[in-house]
């Protein structure tokens, strides 16, 4: 897709972070938006600023764990406008933690935003845009913690590591039925985020141990170094670095904080990530990464 102007874009997670970002980048190249976020408040403050900057703007409230909401979120959408172009499943949830203290509901919460809540918009949208018959995009953004492994992120990076194989899986759908569809996924190391803060969206449902919570003020303690696995399996892991002890204590000591040392050099250089970590074979439709760094 060269050309954006007077497309429309569809962003979930909208309300703050990545989210308003595309939504405000997608105004700028004369998009028609509909946005999306669970939380209300933010998603009007969203809007606002897309209504400044010119943009035609449709605004949903919506749970991208329920694939009814979502459903109706594409309904709303092909009413308003008859089309979606671009589809960005982006909404998506922390929760940090020793893998074997956390408890069922947080990794069930987790797993269901970040995972399920993309699948939910594949569904929703694009046999929808399949019968438009147009150029389009779906960008699924995952993260650096869905190509590697690191220490208190269990179910946020098993359901990044899931978000990746589901775009490589679409993109290799799309390219077979012949789509003129294109897929990417979106892999930053540290950005300024409140995704630190995922608890202020937990729902009142899931009774989650606070001690495993990535909002608990209790600072977590500080490894000397990450120590390697003691079987790497099939990603291997990059020795420990001076950087860890620094990089860990701003992570685990103000959640929000924009980090860098060696996350950003480590998604510097884009790496495949697939089964044995074969390189592509000759066109082979493998969804594009975007390598981003704070």
């Amino acid at each position: 897709m060269d050309d954006l102007h007077d497309k429309v874009a569809v962003v979930t997670g909208a309300g703050s972070g990545i989210g308003r970002a595309l939504a405000q980048r997608f105004a700028f190249e004369g998009m028609r938006l509909a946005v999306a976020d669970v939380e209300a408040d933010a998603l009007d403050e969203t809007v606002a600023l897309l209504l400044d900057a010119g943009a035609q703007v449709l605004a949903r409230p919506t749970d991208v764990t329920d694939a009814a909401d979502v459903a109706e979120l594409a309904a709303d959408v092909y009413d308003r406008f008859g089309a979606a172009h671009v589809l960005c499943n982006n909404a998506g949830v922390f929760a940090g933690g020793l893998l074997w203290e956390l408890d069922d509901a947080t990794v069930d919460w987790v797993l269901d935003v970040n995972v399920r809540g993309i699948l939910h918009g594949v569904r929703a949208f694009v046999p929808r845009m399949l019968a438009g018959g147009e150029p389009g995009h779906v960008v699924n953004t995952a993260s650096s913690a869905g190509i590697f492994g690191s220490p208190y992120t269990g179910p946020y990076t098993v359901s990044k590591f899931a978000a990746v194989g589901m775009s490589e899986v679409l993109a290799w759908d799309l390219s077979i039925s012949g789509a003129p569809i294109g897929v990417s996924v979106l892999c930053p190391g540290a950005v300024a985020t409140r995704i630190g803060f995922s608890d202020r969206n937990r729902p009142a449902e899931v009774e989650a141990d606070k001690a495993c919570a990535n909002d608990d003020p209790t600072p977590r303690p500080v490894p000397a170094a990450v120590p390697p696995p003691s079987s790497p399996g099939r990603c291997a892991t990059r020795p420990p670095r001076a950087s860890d002890r620094r990089w860990w204590r701003t992570m685990w000591s103000t959640p929000s904080a924009p980090t860098g040392s060696w996350s950003s050099r480590a998604t510097a250089t884009p790496r495949r990530c697939g089964p044995h970590r074969r390189p592509a074979r000759r066109g082979a439709p493998a969804a594009d990464r975007l390598h981003l760094t704070a």
